[in-house]
């Protein structure tokens, strides 16, 4: 699996100068540039999708994570409201391990596929609401689980990945993929 392997590259960043790192990770940021201009499609897809369900209903935006995944979506999700004026009332957010996982690691909560199902349980996500699965991976059973049950309860499902060929990609109803490479 492409993120989780090592990017050779940057096996002795630590020994470098500091310019030299700066250069490298700024070039890391060109190429993940490269890697939404690849998607735009499906992005804009998406987009068209969520504001159709959204605009004319009381419908949520959810977003689904765990570890860096799902702080990445939290910190999305919470820049709405003042940059957008969307609603907090309308923003949901399931992160695996709880809002202690915001600030720590909370080990095996990916794996926890229960919490996932009940996480969108216990929000009552339903058929006006979109609910975006972020995992770098495409297969934390997590998100996995809480993407399947919004999809039964009639939600859009939007899966961001960065991985090709992924469960996460499969399940939802609209796959994103974020080709990067090795983290």
């Amino acid at each position: 699996m492409s993120t989780e392997d090592l990017d050779t590259n940057f096996i002795d960043i630590d020994k470098w100068t500091s310019s030299e790192a700066i250069a490298a990770m700024a070039t890391g940021q060109f190429a993940a540039l490269e890697a939404v201009k690849a998607a735009s499609s499906a992005l804009g897809q998406a987009v068209d999708a969520a504001k159709q369900r959204l605009e004319n209903s009381k419908g949520r935006l959810a977003y689904v994570g765990a570890g860096t995944s799902g702080r990445v979506a939290v910190q999305d999700g919470v820049e709405l409201n003042p940059t957008f004026g969307w609603p907090w009332e309308r923003l949901v957010f399931a992160m695996a391990g709880g809002t202690v996982a915001l600030m720590q690691a909370v080990e095996n909560a990916e794996d926890d596929v229960e919490a996932g199902a009940h996480a969108m349980q216990d929000a009552n996500i339903g058929k006006d609401d979109v609910v975006i699965g972020v995992a770098a991976s495409g297969k934390t059973p997590y998100t996995l689980s809480a993407m399947r049950a919004a999809k039964a309860n009639g939600a859009l499902t939007i899966g961001i990945s960065n991985n090709p060929n992924t469960p996460l990609l499969e399940i939802a109803e609209i796959g994103i993929l974020l080709e990067t490479g090795p983290e």
